[in-house]
């Protein structure tokens, strides 16, 4: 490593699943049991929480998202199915829009499918009323849709920027490991362990949250630029067990799951 010498980008664009966000932020903001039988939910938070419930693969579909267009596809598909139960005298010339928008018909069962079919919903004149009864309906169950949502599509975007910003570095890293590969039979343990640090805080620059870890972490290892960690690389001061390290691990892996991945599957993209 410590021949490396790349520096991160200060701008972020590109972009790269979803464990238990969604299911944490939904309690978290409906404020809700589980559970049906539950003689604290009154029969509106039932069915609300049961739409919802229907509805949730759509909206894990986040995860997916490599951009901001992708993302509200998949929030007002999600709003869809729900009006779709909660607001149906709304949510109807909606669906007459849909059935009869010849795209929709035509990418049935496609990759296409729920963006055609969002855009043609979004023409209907019925559209913005559709979602202000939907907003409204949970609203009197003690959800909000909106905050749920932008939880999702802040983690996601965060997580997106930081992928993108930490692209070139982890290029970098992964083929001094396949030449050691190459040359060794495989990269030792302890290599791999120190490149995936690197790539920790690398990702950790693009991540609000943890600036003040990060340039805690540029002092001890003595950074001398936070966007060349590679230029001057001590192994010795790069040590895992400080306990500054642990801000910035945990704190990558938290942002990783916000964002509906996770380190690993980001290292092995």
């Amino acid at each position: 490593l410590r021949s490396l010498n790349t520096r991160i980008p200060s701008k972020a664009q590109h972009h790269a699943k979803l464990t238990f966000v969604v299911n944490r932020q939904e309690r978290k903001s409906t404020n809700m049991s589980s559970s049906n039988s539950s003689s604290s939910l009154t029969q509106p938070q039932i069915q609300f929480t049961n739409a919802f419930n229907r509805h949730r693969h759509t909206l894990t579909a986040f995860s997916t998202c490599f951009s901001k267009e992708e993302l509200d596809i998949v929030r007002d598909g999600f709003y869809l199915g729900l009006a779709s139960e909660l607001c149906p005298e709304e949510y109807d010339p909606v669906r007459f829009a849909i059935v009869t928008n010849s795209q929709v018909a035509d990418a049935t069962k496609t990759n296409e499918t729920l963006r055609l079919t969002v855009e043609a919903a979004r023409k209907s004149n019925a559209w913005d009323l559709c979602v202000e009864s939907l907003k409204m309906k949970a609203c009197l169950v003690g959800s909000d849709l909106d905050s749920i949502w932008m939880t999702l599509e802040c983690g996601r975007l965060e997580w997106l920027a930081a992928l993108s910003s930490a692209h070139t570095i982890k290029q970098t890293l992964q083929g001094a490991l396949l030449k050691d590969a190459e040359k060794y039979g495989k990269a030792s343990e302890g290599d791999i362990s120190d490149a995936k640090m690197v790539y920790i805080y690398a990702l950790s620059l693009s991540i609000p949250a943890l600036a003040d870890a990060a340039k805690t972490w540029q002092g001890l290892v003595q950074m001398k630029d936070k966007t060349m960690p590679l230029k001057d690389y001590n192994p010795t001061l790069w040590d895992c067990r400080k306990d500054a390290w642990k801000a910035l691990d945990l704190g990558v892996q938290s942002a990783a799951e916000r964002g509906g991945s996770s380190f690993e599957e980001a290292w092995n993209a």
